[in-house]
């Protein structure tokens, strides 16, 4: 059943949501997972890659069926084109509540730090089912590879057709034409450690650069000038 036709069967009033649980305090499952949320958030509320309104966050329950108290939770996700409710005191507006925003995530990424998320099976059928456009998963610590893919990528994705989900061919970028966005791995350093990241990314494999990052650039280009400056005998502090 589609997100569609399970607003359909319920009541045009606004449904009771009393009963949800949406915040059960459970922690995150690791540093690895905090930071690698936060690099795939971050970089979209810091740069303009995307018009707004959307909503990209973590580990925030989607409900889509009041009445089954259905929820699944991302480890990521991206919606584009709807706005973040500002009055956080009423309960319908602290979680992503398929019936309020009235569509489901253009993208919903899952981090794997062990083998009982079911993240290849359970999770993707409901993704699909929902009609969700585009999956990732990202096996950063190759828990769920058997002993003959220890090669294999560590990023799998997704495509809705017809559906169903396509697995998309192993790529550099993953690019999503409807989002016009891509993911990407990268290895670099981000919050001071080292490590193969999953980044959000330009059609050409460019990565979205994080506030810091762009600072940084900026940072060096006030450099540079400041030495061109000095070699041509001006002192860049009274320019």
């Amino acid at each position: 059943m589609t997100p569609q036709q399970l607003l359909d069967n319920e009541a045009i009033v606004a449904p009771d949501i009393s009963h949800l649980v949406i915040e059960d305090d459970t922690p995150v499952d690791n540093f690895q997972s905090a930071k690698q949320q936060r690099l795939l958030v971050e970089v979209l509320y810091s740069s303009d890659v995307l018009p707004l309104p959307f909503i990209a966050d973590t580990n925030v329950g989607l409900f889509y069926a009041p009445r089954q108290s259905a929820v699944i939770v991302p480890d990521a996700f991206l919606s584009l084109g709807v706005q973040m409710p500002s009055d956080w005191s009423e309960k319908k507006n602290r979680s992503y509540f398929v019936w309020e925003f009235e569509k489901v995530p253009e993208v919903c990424i899952e981090i794997v730090s062990n083998r009982e998320g079911n993240e290849l099976e359970s999770k993707k059928a409901t993704y699909a089912r929902l009609g969700v456009p585009y999956y990732a998963v990202f096996d950063p610590l190759r828990q769920l590879q058997k002993p003959d893919e220890m090669n294999g990528s560590v990023l799998k994705v997704w495509a809705l057709s017809v559906g169903r989900y396509t697995e998309l061919p192993p790529s550099q970028v993953f690019w999503f034409e409807t989002v016009g966005l891509g993911l990407t791995l990268w290895d670099g350093v981000f919050e001071g450690q080292q490590d193969s990241w999953l980044r959000w990314c330009r059609q050409d494999g460019r990565v979205i650069p994080t506030g810091k990052e762009r600072a940084d650039q900026a940072q060096q280009k006030t450099e540079r000038l400041a030495e061109r400056l000095r070699q041509m005998g001006v002192d860049p502090d009274a320019v």
